[in-house]
Formats: structure tokens, sequence, C-alpha cells
């Protein structure tokens, strides 16, 4: 056969080969390093799922701690974009984005995670569906329940915060650190380990789970958490997206798959992942002091954050929304999803 004749022929049997053989590598980015929950516990083993459903024929290529570059306030960009199939971001790190998902993030919204991850998943897809527009939403999950940690005096009490420099992840974070009397630096995760030994920040409110990754046990000495019983301090919105281009390209059993290994039941169980991790994070502080809020302080706590809660609902009736019943909605949804 020459040359040609040849070609045309591979030609013909490559176009022969029906869409279901086609074989998919989908590029996930995210920003925690490779010890880190978000990749151990989530990513991968979302990866691992797609791969077994699809007998090899669908992939990850994952890259943690922004290993494709850009910085993680660009992730979801970078999945809109294409730039990336696939990313796992947290929503506050674009702040005024997704301004009616902010509601997860205000404090003390959060009792339940795993009821949490699911309210957040009917919030996606009803109230704030157009803040997603751009994307096609996998998960959306909270951490657990924020703790205080710092470096050189322990938190007991609202007078404590004063002269304070903490990290917040988020812009209600931020708003609430100052309402407490604390002077807030905004920052994503990453850069914690590095602010927290320049001193640049005096402590950091994060999750239990992520302490280890990032050696935060090692930065500071006093960590003041609340009774399990309390409603959280705060948490974040975590969101697994793809996009949504890279996803109508799939052959139609490919696509299925995506979407049986995504929704509220992956969202509950990457914050059951976060709550069940808060175990190991809080055995590496053992050797520091871990503080109990008392529940007569975290009412004193819960009255200075009022006016982060009035405050954001003021800013979604200036956006056009209702506020109120905003909140009232995820107030509603964390109940339902708790029963």
């Amino acid at each position: 056969m020459n040359h040609p004749l040849r070609a045309a022929f591979l030609a013909a049997l490559l176009a022969a080969v029906p869409a279901a053989a086609q074989e998919v590598t989908l590029k996930v980015h995210h920003f925690l390093p490779p010890p880190s929950t978000g990749h151990q516990k989530v990513v991968l083993p979302w990866c691992e799922r797609i791969e077994k459903a699809s007998a090899g024929r669908m992939k990850c290529q994952v890259f943690p701690a922004m290993q494709m570059g850009g910085t993680p306030a660009r992730l979801y960009d970078q999945a809109k974009d294409g730039v990336a199939d696939v990313v796992w971001t947290v929503t506050g790190y674009t702040a005024g984005r997704f301004p009616k998902t902010e509601v997860f993030e205000l404090p003390f919204i959060m009792t339940d995670a795993e009821a949490t991850a699911r309210a957040m998943w009917d919030f996606a897809a009803g109230p704030a569906a157009e803040e997603f527009a751009d994307v096609k939403v996998l998960a959306l999950h909270p951490h657990g329940g924020g703790v205080l940690h710092v470096a050189k005096k322990p938190v007991r009490t609202l007078a404590d915060f004063r002269g304070l420099k903490l990290r917040a992840p988020t812009r209600l974070t931020t708003r609430m650190l100052a309402a407490f009397g604390a002077t807030p630096v905004g920052m994503p995760v990453p850069q914690v380990a590095e602010s927290l030994s320049k001193g640049v920040i005096d402590g950091a409110v994060l999750p239990w789970e992520v302490v280890p990754a990032l050696k935060v046990q090692e930065l500071v000495k006093f960590h003041s958490e609340f009774d399990k019983s309390q409603p959280a301090l705060y948490t974040t919105v975590f969101l697994l997206a793809m996009n949504k281009g890279r996803y109508a390209s799939l052959p139609p059993d490919l696509k299925k798959i995506i979407d049986a290994e995504s929704g509220p039941e992956l969202s509950a169980r990457a914050a059951r992942a976060f709550v069940e991790s808060d175990a190991n994070g809080r055995a590496s502080a053992s050797g520091n002091t871990i503080l109990t809020i008392p529940a007569a302080e975290v009412e004193a706590w819960r009255k200075a954050a009022q006016p982060v809660t009035d405050g954001w609902v003021k800013d979604m009736n200036g956006r056009g929304a209702d506020g109120a019943a905003l909140l009232a909605t995820a107030r509603e949804l964390i109940a339902k999803r708790s029963r």
C-alpha cells in the first residue's frame, strides 16, 4: 500500500472509532499541597471513581499547589476559560463574585457540616444559580468549624482580640474579625505559614484539618475552639467545578459518569472528609494550649458578629435581592438537610 493510500486507510480507521472509545484526561488544578485533605480525600478519590466507572477511559492529571500557574483567586476563571478542565477552589477567594453564596460564610451559620454541604448544593442550584452559570458545578462543601490559632497569647474573650493581626480567608471573616476588635489580614491559606513565621500576622482562623499540612502547630502556641454543640464560628465554601465546554465535549456515557459522581452526595462526602480530618489536625497540636470558649462567651461573640450578618443583608438588598429571605433560605436548607 503506497503512502497516500495508507494514510487514507488509517484516517478512515480513526474516523470509525466510536465516540464511546475516546480516552479523556482531565487537567485538575487546585491550591493546596499533596498532603492536604482536599488533595488526598476530595480530589484524588473523585478522580479514582471516575476512572473506575469509565474502565480507565477517563482519567485525571492532578496539579496541586497551583502547579499550573496563577494564584488561588484565579482558579475559578481557569475553569471558566478552559485553562484547567476541573478546579477545586474557595469561592471567597474572589471577593464579591459570589455574593449570595457568601451567606454560608457568615458567622455562626453552619451547624452540621454534611447538612451544610447539601444545603450549599441546593442553594447553588436555586437562589444562587446565576453565580455559577459559567461552569459546571460538581460539588460545594464547607470545612469543619473554624478555629483560632495564635502565636503568642491565648484568646479567651473578645477583649483578647485587641491588637492581634489575624489572617482571614474571605471578605466576611475579615469583617467578623474586625468586629471582634482584631486587625484582619486577608490571604489564601497557602500564605499562612510564611506569614506566621515572618510575623506578618499573629495568628489565623483555620479549620483543624489543614493545620498539619501547613505545620501551623509549630508556628503557634494557642488554639481557641468552640464546643461542637455550638454553631461554627465560621466556615468556607469550597467549589469543585468543571469547564462547561470540556463537559459538553464528552461522549454521552462519560457525561453520565461525571453527573453520577457530582451533586449533593459528593458535596456531603467532601464535608465528611474534612470533619473527620479535624481530629488528626487537633492531635497534631496536642503539645500546645487548646482552649474551649464557654457558651456564655460564645454568646458575646455572636452578638459582636451580628453587624456582619446585618451588613450582608443590607448589601444584598442594595444589589436588588432580598437579603433577609436569602439568609432565611440558607438556614432553612441547613435545618432541612440536618433531619
